[in-house]
Parts: structure tokens; sequence; C-alpha cells
């Protein structure tokens, strides 16, 4: 088990790495991206795996805010959805906020039940990989599953950190892990156009969050830990040695927002 990366999909994965694995939760669009803008605010950012556990969590924080979706509506009693651009502008920072999704915020709450949980989207994958690379000998990358389909902008997140890792000295630990590295290593962050979740923004009219998930690649240098509930952001330090920077660079979008 030294020195391995492997990609799987939260649906039938997780409980083969809950021992002895760095578990890294990677919903791009959008609850991993909307959990990572918090934390970079500062916000402290508890993640649920259940509305009736936002709920009972919430009541223990003060004056906390809601914020989520289910099955893409967002809950009676919320304040906002689960949109990165919504919560990038939500000013009450000292507010606390109890983040549920459909499917990302239960990978993350399962994650932070691990050995070592963290947080994977676009804009943080390249500080994320550095760190593992430096910390963790076993690492598994789980896309959410959203809707039982592990979605194209989530494979291409697991395997950017996959191959910055390959490139360190990590084998592959499957055939699947190959075949998903080989596909997406050199896309662009807008090969994801296509796919359902971003068929599923631009037909429920919150184009605003893909634009925002497209134009903020690897422009957070933070590593961001999922302890029990909670998304703690780690001292910043340079993660990335510089052999790994040259390997993982800073993938170019060409996408245009509408």
């Amino acid at each position: 088990m030294h020195d391995s990366v492997t990609i799987g999909c939260y649906i039938d994965s997780l409980g083969a790495f809950r021992s002895g694995y760095a578990v890294v939760a990677v919903d791009v669009i959008r609850a991993t991206t909307s959990a990572a803008t918090v934390a970079a605010h500062g916000r402290r950012c508890i993640v649920a795996p259940s509305l009736e556990k936002a709920l009972l969590r919430a009541r223990s924080l003060d004056n906390p805010l809601l914020a989520g979706e289910l099955g893409g509506i967002m809950p009676a009693g919320f304040d906002l959805n689960n949109s990165p651009v919504a919560l990038d502008h939500e000013g009450e920072l000292s507010r606390p906020l109890a983040l549920l999704s459909s499917s990302g915020t239960r990978l993350m709450f399962d994650a932070g039940q691990s050995q070592a949980g963290y947080v994977g989207c676009f804009r943080n994958y390249a500080a994320l990989a550095g760190h593992l690379a430096n910390t963790h000998s076993a690492v598994a990358l789980l896309g959410a599953a959203t809707r039982g389909e592990f979605r194209e902008e989530d494979q291409m997140c697991c395997a950017w950190i996959a191959d910055a890792l390959i490139c360190a000295g990590y084998r592959p630990g499957d055939r699947k892990t190959v075949e998903i590295v080989e596909r997406w290593r050199d896309a662009s962050p807008d090969a994801c156009l296509n796919g359902n979740s971003a068929a599923y923004l631009r037909r429920s009219g919150q184009i605003h969050d893909l634009d925002f998930v497209l134009n903020h690649i690897n422009d957070l240098h933070t590593v961001l830990r999922i302890v029990k509930d909670e998304i703690v952001t780690m001292p910043q330090r340079d993660f990335l040695t510089k052999s790994l920077f040259k390997e993982v660079g800073t993938k170019a979008s060409t996408y245009v927002p509408a």
C-alpha cells in the first residue's frame, strides 16, 4: 500500500479506504467548491450528511447560516443555496455555516470519519497534491457520484491530483485510475461543459456558479482538512515541491462567461 493513489466513485468505494488512506472528497459542481470558498473567507464550515443532521448541528452553533440543496431544491428555512457565488458574497463572516448538498456533503462528512479527510476542487488541487505527496503514502480520490454518476469535472480534478502524485513516484492503485488519469490529465477545465452538471446549472438558471467554477482554477494555495464534520484550513505553507510544481502548474481554461 506504500505510495499508491486510487481514484474511485463514492457510491461504491469509501468503505475500502477508511483505514490507512488519506481520503479526498471531490464534488466540483458544487459542494467542495462551496466548502472551499467558505473556508477561504475564514468562516467556520460544517458539512452535513442529511437535512436532519444539518438542522440538529445548526442548533449547536451560535447564530448560524444554513446553506444547501437537496435534489436541486433549497430546503425550507435555509438562508442560501449550495452556491459558491452566493457564499463568496455573503458578508457576515462571524456566522458559522452548515452546508448540505445531495451527495457532496455526505461524501465530505464520511471522509471526515476516515484516517485523514480532505476537500478537493479546481480551486485548490495543486496545493492539495503537494501536501498529499509530502504527507501520505496511500491516497484515495473519490468523486461524489451525483445521481449515481461519476461526473466529468470530478474525474478531471481527481485525475489532476493523481497525475501529480504519479509524477512524484506514487503508483496507480488499479487500472481504472490509470484510465481516468490518461483521459483527463491534460484536459482544460472547460472540458466539463458537455456534462450533466453543467447542463443542470444552465437549465436551472444558475450559470453564474458554472462561471465561478471555471474561472477559479488553482487560486487557493491552502489545504482543507475535514475533521469529523468541520472544514479546517491548515496553516499556509509552500505545499508544492519544485518537481511537483513543474508537473502540476495551472490548467488553462478557454471558457468565456455567458
